[in-house]
């Protein structure tokens, strides 16, 4: 592996708490000692941060989806009518 997509995988075990203490111990130390490494650290936190929170975004919308397609369809009249008996009272 090229010595970038080493650091990336410390990095990603070291921010995702996974490999062994050892690892992640030396890693921290490294972190700790480099601002180049810590700027990295970062930036990947950051980064996934940002993909977790795109996640979120998509899930959301595909779930006003389905809910706007069980609300406003005729064909899901039936489910309609039991859901708001059950909020009626």
């Amino acid at each position: 592996m090229r010595t970038s997509l080493v650091e990336i995988a410390q990095i990603e075990n070291w921010l995702l708490k996974r490999g062994n203490p050892q690892g992640r111990l030396l890693t921290e130390a490294k972190i700790l000692c480099s601002p180049d490494l810590k700027e990295k650290v970062h930036l990947q936190s950051a980064s996934y941060e940002a993909i977790h929170q795109y996640g979120r975004e998509k899930l959301f919308q595909e779930i006003r989806a389905v809910e706007y397609r069980l609300f406003h369809s005729s064909k899901h009249r039936s489910f309609q009518n039991r859901i708001r008996a059950i909020f009626k009272h």
